[in-house]
């Protein structure tokens, strides 16, 4: 199985093509969970002057989990004090102010290309940053935080003082996504018994009952459709400021990760079924019986 890049590919290419040849620009194009972009040159005559705009369902959570302090830390000047009409973050980019060589160059073009993964850490760091408050306290729990990132589909989050509990809400359409899914979540949990990942975080897996850090919030799924998915983090996960982005950067993506591989699965499925149908009628083909030619002779 494949994992699933964390920067936008369309910004990227995008943004690495502009800089070599700059030109008029107005892109519109929609990343997972429905987060919508727009890469535009609002004036033709600069084309190095481009504006990325980013709208997603849950901004009005991030506010509340700081994502203004995480987009100010990561972008500084690059971010714009009134966003777009109908986006909820801007960015200026200058095209002529990008670094000259090529590492720099890449490095600050794939920091860009990350917008939306950057504004989803907000509430994550604000768990891991409780933790660690909640830790030196020696006891307590922090907030409850809910993510609606999807219709009917939240990702809640909250901190303890030994852990960060980090828990996924998804649905599961037909009935075959279900049987996929309950394979892929089950070895997620089973996998960690081997000694390879010993420090892996614990994973807990659901169906209907929701898990006991949430069954006080109201208006939860309670049908076959919906799957929770527990996410235990140690502090050893975010460690260091380096462990804790490669914690956030692959939780972020298990939706997705999870539900690319159950459509993956079942095209496989199905290019196999195909494949044992055609081998059938090859031997249906075969079996049959060729009809004998018989002389017919008349009586004489």
């Amino acid at each position: 199985m494949i994992l699933l890049e964390p920067h936008n590919h369309i910004i990227y290419t995008t943004l690495t093509e502009k800089v070599s040849q700059p030109g008029p620009l107005d892109v519109q194009f929609v990343d997972f969970d429905g987060v919508r972009f727009r890469l535009t040159t609002p004036d033709r005559k600069v084309p190095t002057a481009l504006v990325l705009s980013m709208s997603i369902r849950c901004w009005d959570e991030l506010v509340r989990y700081g994502v203004d302090n995480v987009l100010k830390r990561e972008y500084g000047s690059l971010l714009r004090a009134e966003p777009e009409f109908g986006y909820n973050v801007t960015l200026d980019v200058n095209l002529e102010q990008i670094p000259p060589t090529s590492e720099e160059r890449d490095t600050f073009i794939k920091s860009l290309s990350l917008l939306k993964r950057n504004a989803l850490a907000a509430p994550f760091e604000l768990g891991f940053q409780t933790q660690k408050q909640l830790e030196g306290a020696g006891t307590g729990q922090g907030e409850l935080m809910a993510l609606h990132y999807r219709d009917e589909e939240v990702i809640y989050v909250q901190a303890s003082s030994d852990r960060v509990t980090v828990i996924f809400s998804t649905m599961f359409r037909e009935e075959t996504d279900r049987v996929f899914g309950k394979v892929f979540l089950q070895e997620f949990v089973d996998a960690r018994r081997l000694p390879t990942i010993q420090s892996a975080p614990q994973v807990l897996y659901t169906t209907r009952d929701p898990p006991l850090e949430i069954r006080h919030v109201p208006g939860l799924n309670d049908s076959d459709d919906v799957g929770y998915v527990t996410f235990v983090l140690f502090p050893r996960h975010f460690a260091n400021p380096d462990v804790a982005n490669t914690t956030i950067t692959h939780i972020q993506l298990f939706r997705d990760y999870l539900h690319y591989h159950i459509k993956c699965s079942k095209a496989y499925m199905h290019s196999r079924m195909r494949h044992r149908v055609s081998e059938f009628q090859k031997v249906l083909n075969r079996a049959k019986t060729e009809v004998a030619v018989v002389d017919r002779k008349t009586a004489s």
